[in-house]
């Protein structure tokens, strides 16, 4: 295996700037009413299932979403990058998001599972998937709401399917404390 270059090296840098840059953008676009920035976010060929593709099919989902509630806001809380290749990656976004549903604030844990993809030198969503934590009022724990308390047209949640989705979750809990030590003590060092 030979080193990158200078260059390789460079460009993996300043690739991984510009992708972390499209949940900011995608976040205050979000929060501010943006939707032709918030588009401009995804490749232009974005595939939106039933609604066909293309960001004008993405329009068709996002205007009707972000009518169902007054005023949000978005905090990106980190970004994990991985590339497949020069011009595609993959990455994990943290978010906690509120959202003013009438009378109700509703807060929300997020992950988004994107896919980036790099087109005439410029990074896009090719794929941008979320699952919740939890999705509750300020005035409720998580639990209370049975982690997904969303008044308006609900948001696809799929219960007690968000933390299978990260590697090992399912396999720590697996095994009893003494068996997760006995298994890190005989790694090799």
């Amino acid at each position: 295996m030979t080193e990158p270059s200078f260059l390789e090296r460079l460009d993996r840098v300043e690739s991984t700037l510009a992708i972390q840059q499209l949940p900011i953008r995608y976040a205050i676009a979000i929060d501010s009413r943006d939707i032709d920035g918030w588009l401009a976010l995804f490749v232009d060929d974005v595939d939106c299932g039933r609604r066909g593709r293309g960001r004008e099919a993405l329009r068709t989902f996002i205007d009707p979403a972000i009518r169902s509630f007054y005023r949000s806001v978005h905090q990106i809380v980190g970004h994990a990058v991985d590339f497949t290749d020069a011009d595609h990656a993959t990455g994990k976004v943290y978010c906690k998001a509120e959202h003013e549903y009438g009378e109700k604030w509703i807060v929300q844990a997020i992950c988004y599972f994107d896919a980036y993809e790099r087109r005439d030198g410029h990074w896009y969503f090719a794929r941008r998937e979320e699952d919740f934590w939890y999705s509750a009022d300020q005035l409720e724990r998580p639990q209370q709401a049975d982690f997904q308390h969303w008044p308006g047209p609900a948001p696809r949640y799929q219960p007690k399917m968000m933390l299978p989705r990260f590697l090992g979750w399912q396999d720590f809990w697996s095994r009893s404390p003494e068996e997760e030590v006995a298994a890190a003590t005989s790694k090799p060092a």
